[in-house]
């Protein structure tokens, strides 16, 4: 049964990054658990839980690396309140994987709505069209925020593709002005370097 080994392959490699990823001992606790679990069915000749254990730890792992995504989202402006409830932070497994990570502003009345969609397929498709300055046109209104071109959409959605693999998005029922401040407000810099 040689077909099954890249499953077992997959989670001792997985279990040999583990030490440098885990961010938290809980949150490690879990990673942990599932890579031995993985092990132990693998062992036993359980493949089908051993795959299962692996593709949880795999998943565990995304959620952590989303979480530091999210690490990049603004602080909210003056006089605005982040709704800690309406975050998310999760290894997305629509459109072919990646991470995204979002938050939710409000100043009462309107709201603005942040969001990370990282290292996805979808995303790295959109790096032709980002960069073309014709297409980018075709979009919307352009614009530069240091280094970093954006596109305002005719609905007012603020987007970037920043670094070619994370697509970053402002929009909300705030006036434009209140969304281009929280798109100057994400460092895209150091959100590159991610």
């Amino acid at each position: 049964m040689t077909f099954l080994r890249p499953y077992a392959t997959a989670a001792i490699l997985a279990a040999g990054l583990i030490p440098a990823l885990v961010a938290g001992p809980a949150r490690a606790d879990d990673v942990e658990d599932s890579l031995n679990a993985a092990l132990e069915a693998y062992r036993a000749g359980d493949f089908v839980t051993a795959r299962d254990e692996a593709e949880f730890a795999v998943t565990l792992l995304g959620q952590m690396k989303a979480q530091d995504l999210g690490g990049f989202l603004p602080e909210p402006l003056d006089g605005w309140t982040r709704d800690e409830s309406a975050d998310q932070a999760m290894a997305a497994q629509m459109f072919g994987g990646g991470l995204v990570s979002s938050a939710t502003y409000s100043d009462g009345t309107d709201e603005v709505v942040v969001t990370f969609a990282a290292d996805s397929p979808m995303v790295t498709a959109m790096s032709a069209m980002f960069g073309n300055a014709s297409a980018m046109g075709a979009m919307g209104k352009v614009m530069r925020v240091g280094k970093h071109r954006a596109i305002v959409t005719p609905e007012g959605e603020i987007q970037a593709l920043i670094d070619r693999r994370i697509l970053v998005t402002v929009s909300g029922s705030a006036p434009a002005e209140t969304r281009q401040a929280f798109f100057e407000a994400i460092d895209l810099d150091a959100l590159a370097e991610f």
